[in-house]
């Protein structure tokens, strides 16, 4: 299963490299990719950005359902990535406390911190309504893919 996983992944970050090799444009990179995640990785609820804006996390290009729009810093899984600066990953969001429920059908999540330079610029934000759904493999393959991300950003967003 580890070995399939791997390489499951090893292709999802070929894909996500040939989407936004040629692209400038951040938003359209964050459409894809958060595309690309929601319909390769199984067991997905959401998948999406958020994005810094004024001190705060402000809701950015998704796929699934409705979100919150704006998320402090400091506050739930997202604002915890972006004061910590490290990925967060909960195998069960209803133990983390001060989680917001954007979904109730949320049961797992990870968020990866994106970083132009020294600043955190945006999270990476992926749900699951599975417990325990992302684990160390998720987290060094997704943080690939935040690396892949962060190569092609040209400025502060």
């Amino acid at each position: 299963m580890s070995s399939e996983k791997h390489t499951q992944y090893d292709l999802l970050l070929q894909q996500a490299q040939a989407l936004i090799a040629d692209e400038p444009d951040v938003i359209a990179n964050m459409a894809n990719l958060s595309a690309l995640l929601y319909n390769s990785l199984p067991d997905l609820n959401w998948a999406g950005f958020y994005i810094m804006r004024a001190g705060e996390l402000v809701l950015g290009p998704f796929q699934g359902q409705v979100a919150c729009v704006r998320i402090p810093v400091g506050k739930g899984v997202c604002g915890t990535a972006v004061a910590s600066g490290e990925v967060q990953l909960v195998a069960d969001v209803h133990q983390f406390a001060g989680h917001i429920a954007c979904d109730a059908a949320s049961n797992s999540e990870i968020v990866i911190p994106v970083r132009y330079g020294n600043e955190i610029v945006a999270v990476l934000d992926i749900d699951s309504p599975k417990l325990a759904r992302f684990d160390d493999v998720d987290q060094q393959y997704l943080v690939a893919l935040v690396k892949l991300f962060e190569q092609r950003l040209a400025g502060p967003l």
